[in-house]
């Protein structure tokens, strides 16, 4: 059914009527219904239902919601109002009296961001939103405003996360749609939410349905996004198991297991998310995040948090070396300490990336097959090298000892003249120098790796340099000329 151009009836709070046009489709909207914008009304939006099977049940829900609207007026900022919540102004009914939908304040969420978008440096950078710290402090703020303006009144967001809240990206107030999904207290009865989301349900609420939940699971939730905003995203239940071999739990489960990892006292399952800034906020704050979310202890309320925020923003210090950081307390700027931790850790990694990867000392990269192939082809090539240079020196070495004699007869009379004594003490530096030869130089020559013929070529040589020094000397040839 096209509902472009539709008139219905409009029902406001005071009782009175009046017709509305349906302009063009603004929003398929979610599960419930889909946005319109209203001729002539440029600052309001209609909201149609996709069916009117729970039109009874949608009327007294809005009817609460019209007798019972929050003080959460709109802000003006330079001229340019800003309207937080989308409330219902008015019940639209067709012409068989059926609740179809109802008007509400026009949001341009092209000027907004969900809240999701402000935990994450990347996301913030992408989006170009602002970096400063001291933001995220005041959308804090804003949120728990919101949330106590809901509570004084008896009305509970329940499904409240990130995503569901959005935040004005030039001044961070906040900007909620689809109040028609919360938890309504009417005058004789309460209009339960429909959904409820895993990671932000309290503990005790774990086998409870959604329509049955209502303060307690908003302040353990707005709890989990105020400690998101303030520790760069991380979940007050997202931490390090301490085993590696524990089980891997969901962050819901470790929250069914009061599974803190931030508190007073460490946690037995997990510790701390390594880039945690809790260890730099207030005392104040750490005590009510404890209060927060360990067992049997009393939960802040969103009042708590408003006033607790707004102490908080009036008291920040700014850092030194970056503008956009503020901190609590004189133990220093915990972003610039997580933002330094984070880069130490990159240079540990790309030092990593730069070692080769060994295995029993032999780099990974070496072991591949056309790698060993290779190595193998010029191993074989330099083996088939030092071959031919072994049988050069060998020659070179028989030859050298084979004329020994002949070579140092030009110098007989020196040799004489040293004496035997000298002449021995030389010939066994020769000998003491072969021997380490062989040893030092082995393993290069393939010849040398023979022991047999390195002990021949020692023996070859000591019978040469014998007989050398024996002619040289004139020493008589048997021992009878001894005795002449």
């Amino acid at each position: 059914m096209n509902t472009e151009n539709m008139t219905y009836n409009a029902v406001y709070a005071d009782g009175s009527f009046g017709k509305v046009t349906l302009g063009g489709l603004l929003n398929r909207g979610g599960a419930s219904g889909r946005i319109f914008s209203v001729c002539d009304r440029p600052d309001l939006v209609a909201k149609i239902f996709h069916n009117t099977d729970k039109s009874t049940t949608n009327r007294k829900k809005l009817q609460a919601m019209l007798l019972n609207k929050p003080n959460f007026a709109p802000v003006e900022t330079d001229g340019v109002q800003y309207t937080q919540i989308a409330w219902p102004e008015a019940i639209l009914e067709d012409e068989k009296g059926f609740c179809v939908g109802y008007m509400m304040p026009l949001i341009n969420m092209s000027e907004a961001v969900s809240l999701d978008h402000l935990m994450q440096k990347a996301i913030r950078k992408k989006l170009g939103l602002s970096d400063k710290y001291a933001y995220r402090i005041f959308a804090a703020y804003n949120v728990a405003s919101m949330v106590t303006a809901l509570h004084k009144c008896g009305h509970y967001i329940v499904d409240l996360k990130p995503s569901n809240v959005s935040v004005y990206k030039s001044n961070m107030l906040v900007a909620m749609v689809d109040c028609d999904g919360f938890s309504i207290k009417g005058d004789r009865a309460r209009y339960p939410a429909e959904f409820v989301t895993e990671e932000y349900i309290y503990p005790e609420g774990m086998h409870l349905s959604c329509e049955e939940m209502g303060e307690e699971q908003d302040k353990f939730a707005l709890a989990v996004i105020i400690f998101r905003l303030l520790n760069n995203g991380i979940h007050p239940f997202s931490g390090t198991p301490r085993k590696n071999d524990a089980e891997m739990l969901t962050i819901q489960n470790r929250i069914e297991n009061y599974h803190y990892a931030y508190g007073l006292w460490p946690d037995k399952y997990q510790a701390p998310h390594p880039y945690s800034l809790h260890e730099y906020f207030d005392k104040a704050t750490l005590e009510m995040f404890e209060r927060a979310f360990t067992k049997g202890a009393d939960r802040p309320t969103a009042y708590e948090w408003q006033e607790h925020l707004w102490k908080l923003m009036h008291n920040l210090r700014q850092c030194k070396n970056n503008p956009n950081h503020v901190y609590f307390t004189s133990k220093g700027c915990g972003l610039c300490m997580s933002e330094a931790k984070f880069q130490q850790e990159i240079c540990n990694i790309q030092k990593q990336k730069q070692t080769p990867e060994t295995i029993r000392g032999i780099e990974i990269a070496d072991l591949s097959d056309e790698k060993i192939k290779k190595d193998k082809a010029e191993k074989r090539a330099f083996d088939h090298k030092m071959q031919n240079i072994s049988y050069g020196i060998l020659t070179a070495y028989m030859l050298f000892f084979g004329f020994l004699y002949q070579i140092i007869l030009p110098f007989k009379e020196f040799f004489k003249d040293i004496g035997i004594g000298i002449q021995a003490f030389i010939s066994t530096l020769i000998m003491f120098g072969i021997n380490r030869f062989i040893h030092k130089y082995g393993s290069v020559f393939p010849l040398l790796q023979n022991r047999e013929i390195t002990n021949m070529l020692q023996v070859y040589a000591l019978i040469c340099i014998i007989v050398s020094l024996v002619s040289i000397n004139d020493i008589p040839k048997n021992i009878l000329d001894l005795t002449l």
